[in-house]
C-alpha cells in the first residue's frame, strides 16, 4: 500500500541521518505529509513522539559505538547531535542508567531501541462513520490560544475547557457563536495544532468559535483557508482511530491545516465532531 511505502521511507530517511542533522521539511516530504500531520501521525500510532524516537534511536547508536572503539566521548555526543559532553551524559543516563564512560566496561546493561517500522492491520471489525464538507469561504476563528504538552493533551485540555468555563470565557464564546450562523461548523472549536511544530513536543490549542465581527481586545483570531473536511462524530474515538485506521484506506492526505474539535449546543447529536483537513491523492 502507497501510504504504508511512504510511513516507511520517512522512517529510512531518519535512519540515514541520526548521525546528521535532519531536516524535518524532507522528513515529512517522504511520507508525502504536512511536517504539523507527520509528527502527529506518528505519535499516535507508535506511542512516542517524533522527537523522543530520534532521541532513543541516536543513543542506541552512540552506545554500540562506545562499546565498539575507543573514539572520544565528545566525538560520539557531537556525532549525535550533542553541543556538549555533560549534556550527551545527562541524556545517556537517562536512557541507559549509566555514565558514557561506563558503557565501555565489560558485563555493562545498555538497553538498545530497535528501528521501528509500520505495518498495517486491518480490523474491520468497527466501521467508522464520517462525512466530507467542503467549505468554499475563509474560515475566521477568534478566541485563545494555550500551549499544551502532546504527552498530556487528553488531560491537560479538559482542564482548559474547566477553567475557561469557571472564569466565564467559555459563556462569551456561546454568546459570540449564535450571532451570524454559516456553515455547519457551528459550535465552540478547538484547533489543534495552530503553530505546532514537527518535534510535537507541544502545540497551541485554540479556544473559539467561527466569529465574522469585533472581537474583545483579550482574544485572538485564526484564519483558515477554503478547505475540504473530513468530519467524524465522537472526538475521542475519532482521535485513536484516525491516523492508524482512517488515513492508511481512505484515498485521502491530510491537508497541512490544524483539526478542528466542534463541540454542539446541548441537544445536539452527535454533541461533537472532529473535523479534519483532506486533500485527495
Amino acid at each position: 500500500m502507497e501510504w504504508l511505502i511512504r510511513m516507511n521511507n520517512a522512517l529510512e530517511y531518519i535512519e540515514d541521518r541520526l548521525d546528521k542533522k535532519i531536516d524535518y521539511k524532507e522528513l515529512a516530504k517522504a511520507a508525502y505529509c504536512s511536517e504539523f500531520h507527520f509528527s502527529r501521525m506518528f505519535s499516535s500510532i507508535t506511542g512516542v513522539s517524533l522527537s523522543e524516537y530520534i532521541r532513543r534511536r541516536r543513543l542506541t547508536l552512540a552506545a554500540f559505538d562506545l562499546q565498539k572503539s575507543d573514539i572520544r566521548i565528545i566525538e560520539i555526543a557531537n556525532r549525535y547531535g550533542y553541543e556538549s559532553a555533560d549534556s550527551f551524559s545527562r541524556a545517556f543516563q537517562k536512557t541507559h542508567g549509566i555514565k558514557p564512560s561506563e558503557c565501555r566496561h565489560q558485563r555493562i546493561q545498555l538497553k538498545a531501541y530497535p528501528k521501528l517500522s509500520f505495518q498495517l492491520t486491518i480490523k474491520g471489525d468497527t466501521e467508522m462513520e464520517y462525512r466530507i464538507e467542503s467549505l468554499d469561504f475563509e474560515l475566521r476563528i477568534v478566541g485563545r490560544s494555550n500551549p499544551v504538552k502532546t504527552s498530556r493533551a487528553f488531560k491537560k485540555i479538559p482542564t482548559l475547557w474547566s477553567k475557561a468555563k469557571k472564569e466565564g470565557v467559555m459563556q462569551e464564546l456561546i454568546d459570540m457563536s449564535w450571532e451570524n450562523p454559516k456553515c455547519s461548523l457551528e459550535g465552540i472549536l478547538g484547533v489543534c495544532g495552530n503553530q505546532a511544530a514537527i518535534t510535537d513536543e507541544e502545540f497551541n490549542y485554540f479556544m473559539g468559535v467561527r466569529y465574522d465581527g469585533e472581537f474583545p481586545a483579550e482574544m485572538e483570531e485564526l484564519i483558515i483557508p477554503p478547505s475540504t473536511w473530513a468530519v467524524f462524530p465522537n472526538i475521542v474515538d475519532a482521535w485513536k482511530r484516525l491516523y492508524a485506521e482512517w488515513v492508511p484506506t481512505s484515498g485521502y492526505e491530510l491537508a497541512d491545516l490544524p483539526c478542528i474539535e466542534c463541540y454542539y449546543a446541548p441537544g445536539r447529536k452527535p454533541r461533537h465532531e472532529l473535523w479534519v483537513p483532506i486533500i485527495p491523492v
